[in-house]
């Protein structure tokens, strides 16, 4: 009987969020579809739900009110068609009810019964305008979730063109500019050669030329994988970050150490886009601001809970600048992380230096997928 009831209770718990959504729907439904029709047509239906209301009134009699019912036309009245109609609809629930308990009220005198219905007027007046007021709360609440929806989309199609932007230059510069010259290195080595079967003394600078040709290739293309990284798709976020300690511990000359990250298998290219933006933001404020010696990368997965950590050991950052995020890739940063419903932390470690953490649920990741992949189609 404990197991039925626990079930019972589980059921019941699990159906109420169903239903008041269920109920939210249709009354915004419901609310849209009048709000779409004419001034006159919804008047004359909470008309005919106040006389409804005031011919059982006139029923039940003095005794048994039902004045409290005459708020539901009004309410309809203001939140469907605005405070004109409920306005008028309160000044009708009052005569209908001045009239349908005429002859059955209490009251002695004309004035007494007068009186009352200036006070219920009154009351019905009230109504309206807490209503309205809460009318225009209600507008005012969409309106602002618009904005931020906007607001949200403009910056996700920012980015969006951002990345585009960075994959053509970087595929420019290594389809383009790299093998122009990988091509003219080949053709400085084929002139030493020559130089050299030749006897000439020219043939060490055609040399060195080679060498210096074979350096700038290999700097260009380090650049170009730090544009855009092409590796980075469903299942190479982890090499595509190991790549990136190689390439930033080359040119900045401090240790970056990527430890063993786990290879997480990501449905959604743009996920593992906006964790290496990420760990690459977090890894080049440490070399450029921090003065640290080594930084760590890592990315383990616990408990269907995914955390990127970039670690160093310099002096840290200020206070202020981890709250506000006043500069331009902090602020990406935080844009990133909300974008994959993560949570972004930037904490001073405890043996000195920053820690920058982004922890996501795997489930997250995977309903983000579900929600883009509904809004392309």
């Amino acid at each position: 009987m404990e197991n039925e009831a626990m079930n019972a209770s589980t059921i019941t718990a699990a159906c109420e969020p169903v239903m008041a959504t269920r109920l939210s729907r249709w009354w915004a439904g419901t609310t849209n579809a009048m709000r779409s029709q004419s001034f006159w047509l919804t008047i004359a239906v909470m008309m005919m739900v106040t006389l409804g209301i005031g011919w059982l009134d006139f029923i039940t009699g003095f005794e048994v009110t039902l004045f409290v019912f005459y708020g539901i036309p009004i309410f309809l009245a203001v939140w469907w068609t605005g405070t004109r109609a409920g306005l008028f609809i309160a000044v009708l629930s009052g005569v209908v009810w001045w009239l349908a308990n005429m002859t059955t009220n209490p009251y002695e005198t004309q004035l007494g019964y007068a009186w009352a219905l200036v006070n219920r007027l009154v009351y019905l007046c009230v109504v309206v305008f807490a209503v309205t007021a809460l009318r225009n709360k209600q507008e005012a609440d969409e309106a602002r979730i618009l904005m931020l929806e906007e607001r949200r989309q403009l910056e996700k199609d920012i980015v969006s063109v951002s990345e585009h932007e960075q994959q053509r230059i970087g595929q420019d510069l290594h389809d383009g500019i790299c093998q122009q010259l990988a091509a003219i290195g080949c053709a400085a080595r084929v002139l030493a050669e020559d130089l050299q079967a030749q006897g000439v003394q020219a043939a060490h600078d055609a040399s060195l030329i080679e060498g210096s040709l074979q350096q700038v290739v290999m700097e260009a293309r380090n650049l170009a994988r730090g544009i855009f990284p092409v590796h980075v798709d469903r299942s190479g976020l982890a090499a595509a970050l190991a790549d990136l300690g190689k390439m930033m511990s080359r040119l900045t000359g401090i240790p970056i150490v990527v430890n063993d990250c786990v290879d997480v298998p990501l449905d959604a290219p743009e996920v593992s886009m906006h964790l290496y933006r990420i760990a690459q933001e977090a890894v080049a404020n440490a070399v450029k601001h921090s003065g640290a010696t080594e930084v760590q990368v890592t990315m383990k997965l616990e408990d269907e809970m995914l955390e990127l950590r970039v670690e160093d050991n310099g002096k840290g950052m200020p206070n202020i600048s981890r709250t506000r995020g006043e500069g331009m890739g902090l602020r990406t940063m935080h844009y990133r992380a909300q974008a994959l419903q993560a949570v972004l932390g930037i904490e001073p470690r405890t043996l000195g230096g920053t820690m920058v953490s982004c922890r996501v649920k795997l489930k997250d990741l995977k309903e983000l997928k579900h929600l883009n992949d509904h809004e392309e189609n």
